[in-house]
């Protein structure tokens, strides 16, 4: 079985080929060629067929969306636990003040240096980029979808 490349900044986002490289595309082009269609046949048909073809689009989409929010959500409870066990008691009443896109990105950090992120995003309004520019001891998190 092959090992799994290190996770980093660099490469730690996450395409996946059925949905980014076939199954977008197919349906942005459905939906292009349905509007050329209906241009040149205008219609109760093609107009039809335009709002069925944009309507399984933007489901496409939006399942895809779903999916990263819920996967959001349980990113935050697992960090907010995370971060409950290892922030000494100053910082760990202050955990509900990180923001959503904090706490997903603190999700890569080491333990040993979660502590002192966490300090750093809540004296400015540190960016997620700039949690994960800063992560020395990269966690990776390869269930991502």
């Amino acid at each position: 079985m092959a090992e799994k490349v290190p996770q980093t900044l660099a490469n730690h986002t996450r395409l996946d080929p059925l949905y980014h490289f076939f199954a977008l595309p197919v349906f942005a082009f459905a939906v292009i060629w349905s509007v050329a269609h209906f241009i040149r046949h205008p219609g109760l048909h093609t107009a039809g067929l335009f709002l069925l073809l944009t309507a399984a689009a933007v489901a496409v989409f939006k399942l895809r969306t779903y999916a990263a929010r819920l996967q959001d959500r349980i990113i935050r409870l697992e960090e907010r636990v995370r971060l409950s066990a290892l922030l000494s008691e100053p910082l760990r009443s202050r955990i509900p003040e990180l923001t959503e896109g904090q706490l997903v990105a603190l999700r890569f950090a080491s333990d040993g240096e979660c502590p002192s992120l966490v300090e750093r995003a809540l004296g400015g309004k540190t960016m997620p980029a700039d949690i994960k520019k800063s992560i020395q001891n990269w966690r990776p998190d390869y269930w991502r979808v």
